[in-house]
């Protein structure tokens, strides 16, 4: 095992669950929640409100991290239409500029997690990482906020532009793609999007190849982190019928203008090639969502 000791925020969450397994294999890691504690509790693990500078700072003081991988944030474009715009920036942006701060003190590498999301996303498929920002949610306008806050405190940080992650939530988690095989197995009709295409990667590649970026010594970096392919939801779904032997009638093309209250972003798909150079080795879309179903068949 490394002697790397690797602080994860959000360790409760959809992606921060899959990295306390996987970094818990390679490295020290102290995992933090705030509300419902998931696996956390297989691993060392504090509750903390990531807000709460004299706290955090404390944890930073005693565990001593040599990286600190900062998942922890409202991570949801319709939650945070429901809270107070105070509230998301204070946990998205001031959160995240103090994480940073305390990074700086204590000579911890940075690794965030941002969004495809604060791309234009009329621009057109495969957007490097150069390309035009523009958010149109809170959310993606506040993760694009603490990505400057980092940037103009030191530059000992990874930002990570995290695609739509895929696979099955752990404990207490779950998200789109838990929700729409879970329906289909059920023989439930499910909505899917033909006409918003983004570069999906699964949860359990997104938390390997986060210990490979951990172990690396890349540093003041803004780099893609998403799947190989460009697809959309019902393209999605679609495999999900055919490696499952599922009905295909059972899914509703429908375009993003037949939900209400939701950003028009019709294509964040990201070119991985940066993400690639630095040795990553990406699966094609059909074997990534075969692993993920054959996991938790």
């Amino acid at each position: 095992m490394s002697s790397l000791k690797v602080l994860i925020t959000g360790g409760s969450g959809l992606l921060g669950q899959y990295l306390n397994i996987e970094f818990s294999k390679h490295f020290e890691i102290l995992t933090l929640y705030n509300s419902t504690e998931g696996n956390v509790n297989l691993f060392k693990n504090r509750l903390v409100d990531i807000t709460d500078f004299h706290k955090m700072k404390s944890i930073f003081e005693e565990f001593k991290p040599n990286v600190v991988f900062h998942t922890a944030g409202i991570s949801n474009v319709q939650l945070a239409n429901t809270i107070s715009s105070y509230e998301v920036y204070n946990i998205n942006v001031n959160a995240t500029e103090n994480i940073a701060k305390l990074c700086d003190t204590y000579k911890a590498r940075l690794f965030y997690t941002s969004t495809d999301l604060i791309y234009a996303g009329y621009r057109g498929s495969m957007l490097k990482e150069e390309a035009k920002l523009v958010p149109l949610s809170l959310y993606a306008e506040t993760k694009l906020m603490g990505e400057l806050k980092i940037q103009q405190t030191f530059d000992n940080y990874v930002i990570l532009r995290t695609a739509l992650l895929f696979g099955f939530g752990l404990r207490q988690r779950n998200n789109f793609f838990q929700h729409m095989v879970n329906d289909l197995k059920c023989g439930k009709v499910v909505n899917l999007f033909t006409d918003q295409f983004r570069t999906p990667l699964s949860l359990l590649e997104a938390s390997s190849i986060s210990v490979d970026l951990v172990k690396s010594e890349i540093f003041n970096q803004i780099i893609n982190f998403g799947g190989s392919e460009r697809i959309s939801r019902y393209e999605m779904g679609k495999k999900v019928c055919e490696f499952g032997k599922i009905d295909k009638q059972l899914l509703n093309p429908t375009t993003m203008e037949q939900i209400p209250g939701i950003p028009i972003v019709a294509d964040v798909s990201m070119d991985t090639s940066k993400l690639k150079s630095f040795g990553i080795k990406l699966l094609p879309f059909e074997e990534s969502l075969q692993n993920v179903l054959f996991q938790f068949k």
